[in-house]
């Protein structure tokens, strides 16, 4: 399937007409209607601008001249939003790209999973806490982790919002006043890498980076935005279609642009309302959203909804998704065959990701679909350890990576990216890596409410493993 010629018309509200899951119910929907209001009222936390030129950048990666690096909280807390949290996450995030730009050659597009990833979808509706059966937690957007506040509140939409904008906001502060600066010594503390050949070869691949940047600089290859500004997106799972639909603007389509005002391009619904086929309309709550794996029935309410925007969208793919389902959500989500447009976010687990990937990627590869394959390595290596904290391992988390490498090369494809659920702090909740944590490390800084994520040392190995890996390929590529 390569069209959606007969689907009905879309618009924002058309997801309302098909079934939907991992919906919210409110006991108060005239509260909830006044909450939406207000959001639809609100400025848009995202420009219009900023998602086409995004939506550029992810073209590049699909047609292999880019790679995606992708990561965040599993699930942020409205706590999450102050300046030391922020900080850490950028700051991790801007120096796994530097590693990886300088093992890739290739420019980075950054996405991070924050300002807007609160929802949590869940298994079951309930839980039980203390021998009694309470509403699960679905995320600070919805309820309280406390369990006497689990009543869904629409006012925690409008507190996702603030939350959001407030994110948005530090990090564009951030960003301009040159916290991305290339120079900075202090990114290159190594002192946490316990295994002294692991520390020497990490200790060599930032000689080389700095080498590099000294030598740019003499030579006057590096502006001053070059080496202190970058892009960086943000993104989160578009659970909550209310909330979602109330954030979505149309924008006057290009020829409509010139027509009304020259190169004047509105970043709120147009002044004097055009008709919807004269218009693109834009989810202005992120640059980038995606479809969980347990949202994407082809004839559901989220596939609906995410046909119709102009964002770049994305798809988590593990093994229930038949390759044929792959495709017809492809033809849906990707009718006009536009490069980058979907990134299919691969999720198996790295001991069934050889049964899964090959015929995922044969299925896409016999189509004229170009998406962005990302590897999410965290979500099929969870296990539980034996204190009973939810835990994953670094090593297998890497051997998902190294492996979803090997068979797209061997099929003729390219891994584009990688999603990881990693957070800026010191917290002990995966094992593995440099630090060579242990189960019995778990429970000294155990912080995560949701799914445990890399923490700062762990984000770092991930990506001087990446790097070491397309190094040593490129170098094999030479010789041969």
């Amino acid at each position: 399937m390569s069209g959606n010629s007969e689907q009905a018309a879309w618009t924002p509200d058309s997801w309302k007409t098909k079934p939907i899951k991992q919906d919210v119910v409110y006991d108060n929907p005239e509260e909830l209607s006044t909450v939406l209001t207000r959001i639809t009222n609100m400025p848009p936390l995202v420009s219009a601008t900023e998602i086409d030129r995004l939506r550029a950048q992810l073209k590049d990666v699909a047609e292999g001249h880019a790679f995606l690096l992708q990561g965040g909280d599993c699930a942020e807390s409205f706590d999450y939003c102050n300046p030391t949290a922020i900080e850490d996450k950028l700051k991790v995030l801007l120096q796994m790209s530097l590693v990886l730009l300088w093992g890739l050659r290739q420019p980075i597009v950054r996405i991070a999973r924050m300002a807007g990833q609160y929802a949590k979808p869940r298994s079951s509706p309930f839980e039980t806490v203390d021998g009694k059966q309470i509403m699960s937690y679905r995320g600070d957007n919805v309820n309280s982790i406390d369990p006497a506040a689990r009543r869904p509140d629409p006012q925690r939409l409008m507190s996702a919002y603030l939350h959001s904008a407030a994110t948005v906001n530090y990090v564009r502060m951030l960003l301009s006043a040159g916290f991305a600066d290339l120079h900075r010594p202090e990114a290159w503390d190594l002192g946490h890498v316990r295994n002294p050949s692991i520390r020497r070869e990490y200790q060599s691949i930032v000689n080389r980076l700095t080498d590099s940047l000294g030598f740019m600089d003499v030579i006057g290859a590096t502006g001053q935005t070059a080496v202190s500004t970058v892009d960086l997106y943000t993104s989160h799972e578009a659970l909550l279609l209310d909330y979602e639909q109330a954030l979505t603007r149309p924008v006057a389509k290009a020829s409509q642009t010139q027509a009304r005002r020259g190169t004047y391009e509105p970043a709120t619904p147009p002044r004097n309302r055009l008709a919807p086929e004269l218009c693109d309309f834009y989810n202005m709550s992120a640059h980038f959203i995606w479809i969980g794996d347990r949202t994407r029935q082809l004839d559901g309410a989220h596939v609906e909804y995410f046909r119709g925007v102009r964002n770049p969208v994305g798809v988590k793919v593990g093994p229930t998704m038949d390759p044929a389902e792959l495709v017809r959500a492809l033809g849906i989500l990707d009718p006009l065959l536009e490069p980058g447009r979907v990134t299919l976010i691969t999720r198996y687990g790295a001991d069934k990701i050889a049964k899964y990937l090959p015929a995922h990627i044969e299925a896409v590869l016999a189509t004229k679909h170009q998406p962005v394959w990302c590897c999410d390595p965290c979500h099929g290596n969870t296990t539980t350890a034996p204190s009973g904290h939810k835990t994953r391992s670094f090593d297998a988390i890497i051997s998902e990576i190294t492996d979803s490498i090997s068979i797209h090369q061997q099929l003729g494809s390219r891994l584009g990216g990688v999603h990881l659920e990693l957070t800026g702090e010191h917290v002990t909740e995966c094992t593995g890596g440099s630090m060579e944590l242990s189960h019995s490390d778990l429970p000294s800084n155990y912080q995560t409410f949701c799914d445990p994520r890399l923490n700062y040392e762990q984000s770092l190995d991930i990506a001087f493993k990446i790097a070491k890996v397309f190094e040593t390929r490129r170098e094999e590529s030479h010789i041969s």
